[in-house]
C-alpha cells in the first residue's frame, strides 16, 4: 500500500501544514529540518491535487477545504489557480477519501453570495455533470450528503440555475427526493403509513429545489412538469402531521419551492392542463370548437363553465378534477389548503410560516375558477382564524404574507363579511399611529390594500374599520410623508380613505370621528397624484 512507500518532499510539506496545528509537541519529536516547517504556497497544494498518491491527493483538497472556510480571498485565488478544474477531475477519483476531500473543499469554494464567480467557475469545468456521476455511483452517504451540499451552494447562483436544472433535476427527483419523502406510486395514498426520511441529503436536495424554482418562468415550469416531484414535496408537508417536524428545514424548504410553484399558475400552465384532466383528455378545441359552434355559443359554454365553478363553495365534488390526481394538478387542488393550514397552525418558524401563508396567497390570486375553489377551501377548512391570528405575529415578513392572503381571501363575498366581522380590529392594529412602525413599508402597505379590498362595496366593513379607530390612523399616513412613510405606503392608505368616502351613509360618522374629514379633504386625495393603481392580483416568487 502506499504507506509503506516512503513519501516525498511535497507530501511531507503537506502534513506539516496539515497537522503541525494538531500537535506541535509531536511534530517537534520528529525533527525535520527548518524548511519543513514552512506551510506550503496555495500553488504548491494545488499541484498536489495531481500527485499521484491518492493520499496526497485527498490532504491536498482537504487542506484546501480548511483554507478556503471563511476566507473570500483565498477562494478567489484557488480558482484564478486552476483548482476547480484539478478538484472537478477528483470527483472521478476511484478513492472515497479522496472523493470526500474533493467534494468538500468544492463545497467551500462555491459558498456565500460572494463566490458566484467561482460557480461559474465550476460550471464551465464540467462540475455539475460530475458531481451526478459521483452521486450515482456511489454507495457512501457521507460522499452523497457532500455532492448535494455543493449543488446546494452552487444553486444560489441565478448564472448557474438553469444547467443544474437541465442537467439534475430528474437525477435528484428519482435518487432523492422521491425515496427519501416517503412518496411512491404504490404509497403516496397512505401518508399515515410513511414517514419521510429526516436526512441531511433530503435537507440540501431541497434547498437546492427551493433555490432552483425561482429562476423564472422556464425553471417554474420544469419543475411542475418533472414527475413526482410535486406529489413527493406535497407528501413531506402531510406527513409532517405525524411528526410533529413541522420546523425542519425541509419542511421550510419543500413549502417555500411549493410557494414558488405555485406562482402565476394561470397564466404559465397550459390550458389543457388547467381545465382538468377530464377536459384535457379531449383537448379545449374539441370541448369548445367542435360542431361548428358559433363565437357566441362559444363565449356563451366558458361563461356557464366558469358560473359553475364559482358557485362551488367548499362542498361536494370540485368540477374539473378527476379523481386520480397527480404531478402540477395537485398545486391548485382544494385539498392543498389543508396541509398549509396545518403548518400555519402548527409551525414557529417564521421562514415556514411565510411560505405557507404565501402559497395560499399565489393560489388564491386572481379570478381564475381555482383560485375561486381555493378561497372557498380556506373558508370550509376554517382556515380565516388560523390567518387572522398570525397577523399578531412580531415577525415583518410572515404579517405581509398573511395580510396579502387575506386580501386575496377577500374577494369572495363571504369570506369578506367574516374578514370584516372578526379581522378588522386585527388588521387595523398593524397599522402605525403616532409613532414609527415596526413594519417595513411594504408590509404597511399590504395592510392597507387588505383593508381596501375589505372595505370596498361592503358599507359594514367600512363602519367597522370607522370603529375600529382605522381612519385616525390612515388619515395620519396619508399625511405622513414627512413623517418617514414613502409615497406606496402614503397612496395606498389614501385609497382606503377614498374607499371610504364613497359611502355617504357614513360621511356624517367619519366626520365625528375627530373632525378629520372636513370638506376639501377627499378632493385632495382623488388628486392624481395620490392615485394607487391597485393589482388585480396578488401572488408573490420567494
Amino acid at each position: 500500500s502506499s504507506a509503506n512507500i516512503k513519501p516525498d518532499l511535497s507530501f511531507l510539506l503537506l502534513l506539516l501544514a496539515v497537522y503541525r496545528r494538531l500537535s506541535l509537541l509531536r511534530l517537534q519529536r520528529l525533527r525535520f529540518t527548518p524548511f519543513a516547517w514552512r506551510d506550503p504556497e496555495l500553488l504548491e497544494v494545488i499541484h498536489m491535487l495531481q500527485h499521484h498518491f491518492p493520499s496526497v491527493q485527498a490532504n491536498a483538497a482537504a487542506y484546501l477545504q480548511h483554507l478556503c472556510y471563511g476566507d473570500n480571498r483565498v477562494k478567489v485565488e484557488v480558482c484564478h489557480l486552476g483548482g476547480i478544474q484539478h478538484l472537478v477531475d477528483l470527483l472521478d477519483h476511484k478513492t472515497p477519501e479522496v472523493q470526500k476531500s474533493a467534494c468538500g473543499a468544492l463545497r467551500n469554494l462555491v459558498y456565500s453570495k460572494a463566490t458566484d464567480n467561482n460557480k461559474v467557475a465550476l460550471r464551465n469545468c464540467g462540475g455539475v455533470p460530475a458531481l451526478l456521476r459521483l452521486l450515482r455511483k456511489t454507495t457512501d452517504n457521507e460522499v452523497r450528503e457532500l455532492v448535494t451540499g455543493v449543488l446546494w451552494n452552487l444553486s444560489s447562483c441565478d448564472a448557474v440555475k438553469m444547467t443544474i436544472i437541465r442537467d439534475a433535476l430528474s437525477t435528484l427527483t428519482n435518487t432523492v427526493v422521491i425515496p427519501h419523502s416517503g412518496w411512491s406510486t404504490a404509497s403516496h395514498r397512505d401518508e399515515h403509513k410513511v414517514k419521510f426520511q429526516s436526512s441531511m441529503l433530503l435537507r440540501n436536495t431541497t434547498g437546492c429545489l427551493r433555490n432552483l424554482s425561482s429562476a423564472g418562468e422556464e425553471a417554474r415550469s420544469q419543475l411542475r412538469c418533472c414527475e413526482g416531484l410535486v406529489d413527493s414535496l406535497l407528501h413531506i408537508l402531510k406527513a409532517c402531521v405525524n411528526t410533529s417536524d413541522y420546523d425542519s428545514k425541509i419542511v421550510e424548504n419543500s413549502v417555500c419551492t411549493l410557494r414558488n410553484l405555485s406562482y402565476r399558475l394561470e397564466v404559465e400552465m397550459p390550458s389543457s392542463r388547467l381545465l382538468g384532466n377530464q377536459e384535457g383528455a379531449a383537448g379545449p378545441k374539441a370541448r369548445y370548437d367542435g360542431g361548428g359552434k358559433s363565437r357566441f355559443l362559444i363565449g356563451f359554454q366558458r361563461f356557464i363553465d366558469v358560473l359553475s365553478a364559482l358557485q362551488w363553495d367548499g362542498v361536494g365534488p370540485i368540477p374539473g378534477f378527476c379523481q386520480s390526481l397527480r404531478g402540477a394538478e395537485l398545486l391548485w387542488h382544494p385539498m392543498v389548503v389543508k396541509p398549509y393550514l396545518n403548518l400555519l397552525a402548527e409551525s414557529s418558524n417564521p421562514a415556514t410560516l411565510e411560505g405557507a401563508a404565501g402559497s395560499l396567497q399565489n393560489l388564491s390570486a386572481g379570478n381564475w375558477k381555482f383560485s375561486a375553489y381555493i378561497r372557498a377551501a380556506v373558508r370550509k377548512e376554517k382556515g380565516l382564524p388560523i390567518l387572522v391570528e398570525l397577523l399578531r405575529m412580531d415577525n415583518d415578513r410572515v404579517v405581509c404574507s398573511v395580510a396579502t392572503a387575506l386580501r386575496n381571501m377577500a374577494l369572495d363575498s363571504r369570506n369578506k363579511e367574516l374578514i370584516g366581522k372578526y379581522a378588522m380590529r386585527d388588521l387595523v392594529n398593524r397599522l402605525p399611529g403616532g409613532t414609527p412602525s415596526v413594519l417595513s413599508d411594504d408590509t404597511v402597505a399590504s395592510v392597507c390594500c387588505t383593508l381596501h379590498e375589505v372595505t370596498s362595496r361592503n358599507m359594514e366593513n367600512a363602519k367597522a374599520l370607522a370603529d375600529s379607530g382605522g381612519i385616525e390612523k390612515l388619515v395620519d399616513i396619508s399625511k405622513g410623508r414627512g413623517k418617514g412613510y414613502s409615497m406606496k405606503v402614503v397612496k395606498a392608505a389614501a385609497q382606503v380613505l377614498n374607499t371610504l368616502w364613497q359611502y355617504r351613509e357614513l360621511r356624517s360618522l367619519y366626520k365625528q370621528v375627530g373632525g378629520i374629514f372636513n370638506k376639501g379633504y377627499p378632493l385632495r386625495l382623488k388628486h392624481s397624484s395620490f392615485k394607487l393603481d391597485l393589482p388585480s392580483e396578488f401572488d408573490f416568487l420567494l
